[in-house]
């Protein structure tokens, strides 16, 4: 599956901004996007562009897209998923413009001039999430199979294997413990 780097980019931050919900992360876990501190945080570490300056709006609208990615990624078909993905995308009132900016080769953002960051994510991260979904490939968005975390991710694996968010912390501590478990019931 040939994903290009603004698509890879669009569904890391997509990843990064649904594990900052408490769901994303160990259960009982608080929100990590609670304050504007925290949103320009998300916003330096996925290099999004073209934001200005945020506001309290701001992060209640992106928390508000975060709930709808959620729902992208818990949806049961892709019938479900394209509608979600559709109505996402609608709302942000995508504008595709060919851009080169910051040293990276021509590619497409989605969202329109001016756009607030919440309609940057939905239109980016929404297309990116439509083009998985076109390619027949939305089993690759999941949430890591170990019992303490909920983490989002997309397994870009050539295989569509990957069980754990980070096979070294989830899946290591997972295997692991089923090792030692193993050995307390041969000495058992």
């Amino acid at each position: 599956m040939l994903i290009t780097h603004d698509t890879r980019c669009a569904l890391a931050a997509i990843v990064d901004l649904l594990n900052t919900a408490p769901e994303g992360e160990s259960p009982g876990a608080p929100d990590s996007l609670t304050d504007l501190a925290a949103l320009e945080d998300f916003v330096r570490r996925n290099d999004v562009s073209d934001v200005g300056a945020l506001s309290v709006g701001d992060l209640a609208a992106v928390r508000a897209v975060r709930a709808r990615f959620a729902q992208v990624f818990a949806a049961d078909d892709d019938h479900a998923a394209a509608a979600q993905l559709n109505a996402l995308v609608a709302s942000a009132g995508t504008t595709p413009q060919l851009t080169d900016h910051d040293g990276y080769d021509w590619h497409v953002h989605y969202f329109a001039p001016g756009a607030s960051v919440a309609d940057h994510l939905a239109a980016d991260g929404g297309m990116a999430l439509a083009f998985i979904v076109v390619a027949g490939e939305r089993e690759r968005l999941r949430r890591c199979e170990a019992p303490d975390c909920r983490h989002a991710f997309v397994d870009l694996s050539r295989n569509r294997s990957r069980r754990y968010c980070d096979s070294r912390t989830c899946g290591n501590r997972l295997h692991v413990a089923a090792y030692r478990a193993r050995r307390r019931e041969a000495a058992g």
